[in-house]
This record gives structure tokens, C-alpha cells and sequence, in this order.
């Protein structure tokens, strides 16, 4: 089990009356010049801080990580980094009953995977028709008889190790006349033969996420799908991801926003120091879920909003249907609406599939600034590019063309890159300013960098661009030193921020 750090602040140390578990490391302080370490998993204030002792626990505590004893009279600073850190007011006994039951769930790291659809078995006693669709799922139709039997499995195995548990969610489509089980198995290590936890999970416990929580050793769990009935069954995909219960997805705090569909998108918010602006980044493709960019956005010292979502292989461009877009606009201005914050003082940001998410959220939003590295605007010129430009280079193009449109026609391309730039071209851009970088040769959206400048026709906006030789992963390095620069910048001259290590 990994070690939990915990900093008490405080006249004296909570220790002597609690009782640590030996995974925990509790390091005691009175002056918080001794808190050496440069981050901890939780913080336990048992006294009242001053400003300069709140702006080192800014820097040192995760939001939604501090304990704060009800012991402590909540006003001036303290009252600040309360609020700041999202915290929790508690008195001694639930600080105990916490650290016995749920300390463990606030480990350091994060890990989110999806079963790779490709590792997906029909089973051979299933006679019906099969369709694989690329990453958006494998459909089924036939008969699956009258009793639930294994329809599908997983072929690999993955690791539940003692004292851990997994958070699992099963994306699927299926009609009213099929039923489903989800049946798990776990072996003992290094045998395959004895089983030491079976679990089988309903449709209705499907409804929300299943926690499976391992008391016994390590060992590899196996899953496989289970059905029943006549129809079609779309098999979408299976994620697995370390969990925290109900402290949050992947970080305390997390948020989780899942439509009527069974997709989710991810939302992290961290207020900072509660000043404007308030600092947006959607997360760019990437097959480890979770959120992008959190020390970068963090080390701006200003509140921040990471959103993320890892529908098909790596994300799926924060494109849906109107309740899933609905989410996104919302969680923005929900987090706005919680600081006092208008869109004036907004910034949306992002890289690669993270420019789209800015660019057509900005759209709706109108913020202050969009800032954008690698920028993809006409994705259905991206899957084009897939057969002649790039091909093999970025498949996942393709499933986001099919995923919306159903196919991969010319003329379902034409409709993909309508659906964002008649969204941009009936926008008011004249309070919004536009930072760039892009690559010169870039085999993923080569025209995105122009277009954008050619179309945004309200006089006086302001764009930065800089280009950067190369094709679309050639120089990540570069845009991302850039993108940072030109975030400092903003925060200083647009919204007078001194360095972030300042106050």
C-alpha cells in the first residue's frame, strides 16, 4: 500500500491522541517553515493560519485534501485557505473514523485505462451477426437464449491488488428485449485455477459505477459479458480506473458528469487563489484517463477548471449530442457563477484535441482569451487526411466522423467541419483575443491556423500567432513552452498577476 502523507498545522500534535495506521506518514508542524516536502496527500489545520502561512498551504495542498478541526474559528485567512482548498470543517472523532476507513483513498497518483476494444472476444457459442466498428464498439444481433450465458470476455487479465479497488463503468447500447450481466473473477496470483472472489453485477448496478474492492490477496481479475433475450447489443467499452469511492474520479474533487447515453466527461476544479481569471484547459488525446496539465495549470497559482473525456480511443473531441455538450458549458459556468467571475475574466486553453474543446466551447462562451497549441478546427479534413496524408497516423479521426455521422462519406465530412466553423462564422469574437501556436506542416489540420484568422471578421481582435516548423507531434516541446509563456503573459498584463510565487 503507498505511503499517505499527512501535514498537521497546529499548537500541538493530533498523533499523540489519534491512532496512525502504519502506512500513514504524519508529519507534525507548528511553523509551517518546516514543512519541507513540496506537496502532501492531506492537511489537518488544528489552528488558525496568517497570510503568509495560507500562501504556503496554496502551494502545498491539493484542493479538496484539508481536514480542518472544529476547534478552529474560521475568519480572516483561515477562512480564506478553507475556502481556497475546498475544505472540511470536522471535529477529532470523524477526523479519527476518516483516517481508520478512507486515508488510503487519497494517494498521490492517479491511473485510468479502457480495455482495448481489439482484446474483445465474441464467444464462439454465439451464432449470431457481429460487426466490429472501429473504436466505437462491437454490435451484436441474434439470440442469446433464455438464461444468461457468456456472450463476451476480455482476454487479458488486470491486476487487483490487496486493500485496493477498482472503479469499473461499461459503456453500451443495447435494445429493451436483451438483459446483461457484467460477471467478474478473480484468482489467486500466479494460479489459474483457484478463484478467490467471484462478482456478478446486474444491469441496475450497472446504472452507476461498480467499486470492486479486494480484502483478500493479489491476484488477476477476468471479465466477461453475459446475456440473455433477442436484439442488438452494442459493446462499447469497459474502463477500469484506481478508485477514490466518493471522494471524487481520479483526483479528490473529481467530477464526474455522465448523460442518459452512458458517456461522461471529467471535471476538475481548483480555485486557487480565488482571483481572476479563471483558467480553463481541456485535456488533449491521450489513452491514460484522467486530467492533463494539472502542475502546469496549478503553478499558475489562479483558479483552474481541467476537463477531460476518454470516450472512444483517447477522447472523442468533446463532441456529443446537446446533453453532453450542455455538461461542459454548464461545468464552466458553474465554476464562473462559484468565484463571482464573469466571461470577461475567462480563459479557455488547450492542445491538439484540447484546441477543439476550447475553440467550440468559446463559441458558446465568448471568453476573454482562447489559447491554443496545435489547433484542430476542421476535423472532417483530419479524417481525410487519414487516407491520403497521414495514413495509419491518427485513426481515431475516423471513429469521431462515424461516431457522429454514421459514416465515412465526403460529403459526412463536409457536415463535420459545418458543424464548427457555422458555429464560429455567427459569433460575436469582438471581445475575444486569439493565441496561436501551430505547426507549419501540420498533417492533421493543415488549414486551421489560416482559416481561423480569415474568419474571424470583427474588427480590432486581437491574435497571436506563432508558427513552428513541422508536422502535427514533430515538436510538442516548443508549443508547450510557448503555450506557458504566453499564459504568464496574459495573467500579468490582462489581469495585472504578478509571478505565481507571489503574492
Amino acid at each position: 500500500m503507498n505511503k499517505i502523507s499527512v501535514l498537521q498545522v497546529g499548537n500541538e500534535d493530533l498523533s499523540l491522541q489519534l491512532h496512525i495506521p502504519d502506512f500513514v506518514d504524519w508529519n507534525y508542524v507548528d511553523n509551517l517553515e518546516e514543512a519541507t516536502e513540496r506537496g502532501y496527500d492531506v492537511c489537518v489545520l488544528s489552528r488558525c493560519v496568517n497570510k503568509e502561512e495560507a500562501y504556503i498551504l496554496l502551494k502545498k495542498i491539493r484542493a479538496y485534501t484539508m481536514f480542518v478541526l472544529d476547534s478552529v474559528e474560521l475568519k480572516g485567512w483561515t477562512k480564506w485557505i478553507y475556502a481556497s482548498r475546498m475544505a472540511k470543517y470536522v471535529d477529532i472523532v470523524s477526523l479519527q473514523m476518516f483516517i481508520d476507513k478512507d486515508i488510503q483513498l487519497f494517494y498521490s497518483h492517479t491511473y485510468g485505462e479502457k480495455f482495448v476494444p481489439q482484446t474483445l472476444s465474441i464467444s464462439q457459442s454465439f451464432k449470431g451477426s457481429v460487426f466490429w466498428n472501429g473504436f466505437s464498439g462491437v454490435e451484436l444481433e441474434g439470440d442469446y437464449g433464455d438464461d444468461f450465458y457468456q456472450v463476451a470476455y476480455w482476454r487479458y487479465n488486470i491486476p487487483l491488488f490487496k486493500g485496493q479497488t477498482l472503479d469499473l463503468w461499461l459503456e453500451y447500447e443495447k435494445n429493451e428485449s436483451v438483459s446483461i450481466e457484467l460477471k467478474i473473477e478473480q484468482f489467486e496470483g500466479g494460479s489459474l485455477s483457484s478463484l478467490q472472489n467471484r462478482w456478478i453485477y446486474s444491469e441496475k448496478d450497472l446504472s452507476s459505477i461498480v467499486h470492486l474492492s479486494n480484502d483478500k490477496i493479489d491476484g488477476p481479475v477476468f471479465i466477461s459479458l453475459l446475456a440473455k433475450g433477442k436484439g442488438k447489443l452494442k459493446i462499447v467499452g469497459l474502463h477500469d480506473r484506481y478508485s477514490r469511492k466518493e471522494y471524487g474520479s481520479f483526483l479528490p474533487g473529481g467530477i464526474r458528469k455522465v448523460t442518459s447515453k452512458r458517456e461522461e466527461v471529467f471535471m476538475y476544479f481548483d480555485p486557487g487563489d480565488m482571483k481572476p481569471p479563471l483558467n480553463v484547459y481541456f485535456s488533449g488525446y491521450k489513452t491514460q484517463e484522467g486530467f492533463e496539465g494539472f502542475n502546469m495549470m496549478r503553478n499558475m497559482g489562479a483558479p483552474f477548471l481541467l476537463i477531460s473525456e476518454s470516450r472512444l480511443e483517447g477522447g472523442a473531441f468533446y463532441l456529443g449530442d446537446k446533453e453532453y455538450e450542455d455538461y461542459i458549458v454548464s461545468g464552466i459556468e458553474d465554476c464562473l457563477n462559484q468565484l463571482g467571475f464573469d466571461r470577461s475574466q475567462l480563459i479557455l486553453s488547450g492542445l491538439s484535441m484540447g484546441t477543439f474543446g476550447a475553440l467550440y466551447n468559446g463559441c458558446k462562451l465568448r471568453p476573454h482569451a482562447i489559447l491554443l497549441g496545435k489547433p484542430l478546427a476542421s476535423l472532417g479534413d483530419m479524417a481525410n487526411n487519414e487516407r491520403i496524408s497521414r495514413p495509419g497516423g491518427f485513426p481515431t479521426s475516423l471513429d469521431v466522423l462515424v461516431k457522429n455521422y454514421g459514416d465515412m462519406t465526403e460529403q459526412s465530412m463536409d457536415v463535420l467541419n459545418h458543424r464548427f466553423w457555422d458555429l464560429f462564422d455567427q459569433t460575436d469574437w469582438s471581445k475575444t483575443k486569439f493565441i496561436v501556436s501551430y505547426m507549419l506542416e501540420d498533417d492533421y489540420d493543415m488549414t486551421a491556423y489560416n482559416r481561423l484568422i480569415s474568419h474571424i471578421d470583427d474588427v480590432g481582435v486581437e491574435v497571436i500567432g506563432k508558427g513552428i516548423h513541422g508536422r502535427h507531434n514533430d515538436d510538442t516541446y516548443s508549443i508547450v513552452a510557448w503555450f506557458k509563456k504566453q499564459y504568464d503573459e496574459i495573467l500579468k498584463n490582462d489581469f495585472n498577476r504578478g509571478e505565481p510565487n507571489e503574492e
